[in-house]
Order: C-alpha cells, then structure tokens, then sequence
C-alpha cells in the first residue's frame, strides 16, 4: 500500500520525489514529517550511494576470493539507493525490490561492504509506514533466497571454487536480519510514543486556553451583567425623578458612577491576563468579604437582602471564594433584572468541608424578563453551573413552589487549603 499522505492535488503520483514538496504535515525544508521520514528522501539516498560504493570499491580492492566490482556491480549498488527514493510512496514495494537488488549482488560474487545499508534503510521505512508484516515476509524471502544461495547453488555461481556456506554464516545472517527488524519496530514504536505524546500535549494546551477563554467569558458576563443592571435601574430612576426630585436623581448618578467605575476596574483586570499572561493580577479577585458592597449596590439598584448565615465561618480558598461571590452577584442580577420583587434572601451555611449559598425572592416574574427554569439555559444559569461543577459543586436554580424563585449552590472544598489561608492571613 503505497502512502499518499504527503502528495498536493494535482502532482503526479509516481514522479520523481523531489519534485513533490508540501502536503499535510510538511514541516519545511530538509525536516522530517509527520511520519518521521525526511522529507527529502534523495538526500539520504545520495550519501547511501556514495558509502556503499566507496566503502564496497575498498573492500574490493583488499580482499580476495570475489568477482572484481565492473559496471553491472556499481550499477546494482546504485540500484538500491536509487529505489528508496519511492520509499515513502511504496515502502513494501521499495524493500522488495532492494532485497531482489541485493540478493543478485550477492549471487553475482562481488564483495559485500556496505551494500546491506540499502537493506537497512528499506526496512526501516517500511516498518516506520506500520507495514511491518509485510517487510517480515519480504525478509523472510530474502534468509531464504541467500540461504539457497550460499549453501546449495553456490557451485553454479562465481566465482569459481567458492565454498558452501557455514551454519554459522547462515545463523550470522538471519540474527543480521532479526535485530535490524527488531530495532526498526522498536524505533517505530518510539516514534508513535513521541507523535502521541506531542498530540496529548498540543490538545492539553487546546483545553487549557479553552478553560481560560471560558473563565475569561464567565468573569466578564458576570461583571457586566451585574453592574449593567445596577445602572440601567438607576438610570431609570434618574430620569423618573430628575424634574421633581433632583436629589434622589443626583443620589441614582451617583449611584451609577460607583457602578460603572467598579465594573471598568473588574474588566481591566480580567483584560489584564489576556495582555499578560502569567503574571499576578494587580488586585485581589473578588470574594465573600466583598459581600457588604453587593449587597450596598442591591439595595442602591432598589433590592433588598436578608442575610442569614449559620455555622463557623472560616477563610475559604481563592478560587472558592471566587465563585461563591459570583454566584450570589449573578442570583442577585437575575432578581433585579427579571423579578418583581424588591426584597431577597440569602442563606450562607458554612461546613467543615463544604459553603452552602441559597438565594430566594418572592415575587414573580416582570413583563421585562423571565426567570430561568432549573432545567432551562441561559448564561447567567450556565456561568454559575460551570463554575461549581469546576469545584466538584452544583448549582439548582428554579422555581419555589410557594411561588417565586431559588438559586442554591453547594461548594465543596479541601479544609487543609482552607486552614492553610487561615495561617497565611494570621502571619
């Protein structure tokens, strides 16, 4: 099965190879592909066909008891090398037909040399092209073919007088051809490991700048969401009692500006790890200790909220403190922004292992928006599910059935990490 993988459309299919160039996975260049082959195989075959004739033309000059190299000699040693550069097309092909080459070389009494190089390298792309069943075959052919050769025609072959082969010449031979095929799985199996481990890597970084892109969204939804509602609210007022009460008015500007200005402060820093990767934000991310300011712009948005906690509060880790603000700032906009009522509660227990966050209101839903179902979508819903389930917590959200609506969250987390902030902080 010849290999098509690195042929552009419209090339010819048996050219000569270094015509073709490009493809997928062509990495420039003199660089190996995504196979692990060159990409420019008469590279590799001009230096086989310079060692193996000058390495055989040497051997033939000092020894004894074989043909003297002549034309048809050079040219069966240039054959081989001259066939591997189809080996990425045809690699079980191109490993016959250097073995044939070979083969007649050796029947034909020259000296060996280097002429197995050709072998070598033939095999090796073959098992590298995962068709290693076949280059078995193939070298199982060319044991036997030399084995005929050596051991029993060898009196019709030159050149004259030569002797039948030893067993340990046999023997020689085939643990020859055994351990070429055995290094050549063995680097082929090397080769997958490294593609496979640098496949898991570059998706390893695909998920991990998707889990950052996705963070970044969440950040900003919430910010925006949240201080957006604040301001259209206040805006709403503004402008209902700029004419008859023009302090209340100034009050709900006011109003809008701290919003604003907190929300422009939260976006630069969540913007700020886009420009920076790497380095530490410039001020602490958000957490329940920010709680009392919340619940100041709930109430300037014209929400207010009974807060209720139960257990022994302890720090809690960043990343857990991070989402449970979000979340009551996400459960609190969804009230300002879809509900009727202008008075919530919120629930935070504390356990050893676990915060437990509870968002009620009364009323039902305004003309200008719905609440969520529990088993509806929505970002808002959707930031704060992903945000605990990336905590190992959960999130249910739907209507009460003594009428209004309920965001309950439960954040597990390690009481070694939390401990471990405490001592930070008393430090």
């Amino acid at each position: 099965m010849s290999d098509d993988r690195s042929v552009p459309p419209g090339a010819p299919r048996w050219g000569p190879p270094w015509a073709r160039h490009g493809g997928p996975g062509h990495s420039g260049p003199g660089h190996g592909g995504g196979d692990g082959l060159p990409r420019r195989p008469w590279i590799a075959s001009i230096v086989l066909a310079f060692v193996q004739v000058v390495g055989t033309t040497a051997a033939s000059h000092n020894g004894t008891g074989h043909v003297p190299l002549d034309r048809f000699g050079y040219a069966l040693l240039l054959a081989g090398p001259v066939a591997l550069l189809w080996r990425r097309r045809a690699p079980v092909v191109v490993a016959a037909v250097v073995s044939a080459v070979t083969l007649v070389y050796l029947a034909a009494g020259y000296a060996y040399g280097p002429v197995f190089l050709s072998v070598v390298a033939a095999y090796f792309s073959a098992v590298a092209a995962g068709r290693r069943r076949s280059v078995f075959v193939v070298a199982a052919s060319l044991y036997t073919a030399y084995a005929l050769v050596t051991f029993w025609l060898y009196r019709y072959l030159p050149p004259a007088g030569d002797d039948r082969a030893s067993w340990a010449q046999i023997s020689g031979a085939a643990a020859w051809l055994l351990a070429i095929l055995a290094v050549a799985e063995l680097w082929r199996l090397r080769r997958e490991q490294y593609v496979r481990e640098r496949r898991e890597r570059a998706e390893a970084e695909r998920r991990r700048a998707d889990e950052e892109r996705l963070r970044i969204a969440r950040e900003l939804h919430d910010v925006l969401a949240h201080s957006i509602s604040v301001i259209n609210v206040q805006a709403g007022v503004a402008l209902a009692l700029m004419d008859e009460r023009p302090e209340q008015a100034r009050q709900a500007l006011t109003t809008i500006k701290a919003a604003s200005k907190e929300a422009l402060g939260e976006v630069r820093q969540v913007l700020g790890t886009l420009r920076a990767p790497g380095e530490a934000p410039r001020s602490p991310a958000p957490g329940l200790d920010r709680l009392p300011e919340l619940l100041e712009q709930a109430a300037g948005a014209g929400l207010g909220v009974d807060v209720t906690r139960e257990g022994t509060a302890v720090p809690l880790p960043p990343g857990v403190d991070l989402a449970a603000f979000r979340i009551v700032q996400e459960a609190l906009t969804n009230i300002i922004r879809h509900s009727g009522s202008r008075t919530a509660r919120l629930g935070i227990v504390h356990r050893a292992h676990e915060i437990e966050l509870c968002v009620d209101d009364d009323g039902p839903a305004t003309a200008a928006g719905r609440q969520v179902p529990e088993t509806g979508g929505g970002n808002g819903l959707l930031g704060m599910r992903e945000r605990a389930a990336a905590l190992g917590g959960d999130v249910a959200a739907g209507p009460r059935q003594d009428g209004g609506f309920r965001v309950l969250a439960r954040l597990p987390f390690d009481a070694a990490a939390a401990t471990a902030v405490l001592d930070k902080e008393i430090r």
